[in-house]
Parts: C-alpha cells; structure tokens; sequence
C-alpha cells in the first residue's frame, strides 16, 4: 500500500501565534475547526457539505489552515484528508485550543442552522478537553 502524501505544512517550532490567530479570525474557518474537533481526520468534501461556499473559496480556507498549522492534509489518491495539529498546537501554544474550542460552543449554540443531531456532536467534541497525549496516534479514515 503506498504512504499517503502530505502538503506542505510548517513544522511545530515554526508556528506563528499571529498567522494562527489570523487563520482563525474568519468565521467558515471556524466552522471548518469544529467539524474537524469532532473526528481524527475529515475528507475536505464532507467537511464543507454544510458551507455555501464555491469549492475554490473552500480551497482557499483549506490551505491558510495549513499554512498556519492548524491542520495537516494528507492525499490518498484524489481524496484529501484533513486533521487538527493538536499535539503541534498544544505544543506551541499550550491552551489554546481550549480556549478556542469554548468560543466555538457558543458559536454554535447560538447560530447552528444544521441538524440538531450534527449540533450536538459538535458540542460534545468541543466541549472535550484537549489534553496533551489524547490525540497522539490518530490516524486518517
């Protein structure tokens, strides 16, 4: 089976607390983040089922994540799949996170217009603490 490939991401040492609150200055990509709390690895397309976006304005949101160092994007074949960088973010920003994910349950639990189903995973995994070692190992579907 061939190693998935991966794009082009800043090391952990290499992150930027300006680039990475800037990454999370926009509300789609909030919403991209918390759909990725609430699983290990997302396929970009089910990821953005929810969003009216066009696909390259979705394109776009994907890559300043990664460029940030927010998420990592692995290729297998024509699907990409995209995680959160806990360990790398707690790492370097010890905390944050947390503090993220808190604005995210209020943000969700006042302006959430998808299933009540899908609202309520998204809560659960938000309002999980991010501790060190909790995602250490988490593979890509």
């Amino acid at each position: 089976m061939p190693v998935p490939a991966e794009l082009p991401h800043p090391e952990t040492a290499d992150l930027e607390l300006a680039s990475v609150l800037h990454a999370l200055s926009d509300p789609v990509r909030l919403q991209l983040v918390a759909c990725l709390a609430c699983d290990e690895g997302e396929n970009c397309g089910d990821l953005s089922q929810h969003i009216a976006l066009h696909k390259s304005t979705l394109s776009h949101h994907y890559r300043v994540l990664r460029e940030a160092g927010i998420t990592r994007t692995t290729i297998r074949g024509r699907t990409r799949v995209m995680r959160l960088r806990y360990e790398d973010l707690h790492a370097r920003f010890p905390g944050l996170l947390d503090v993220v994910f808190r604005g995210l349950v209020d943000m969700i639990e006042e302006q959430w217009d998808g299933s009540a189903e899908d609202r309520e995973k998204l809560l659960a995994a938000l309002r999980r603490p991010v501790a060190p070692g909790r995602y250490s190992g988490a593979a890509a579907k």
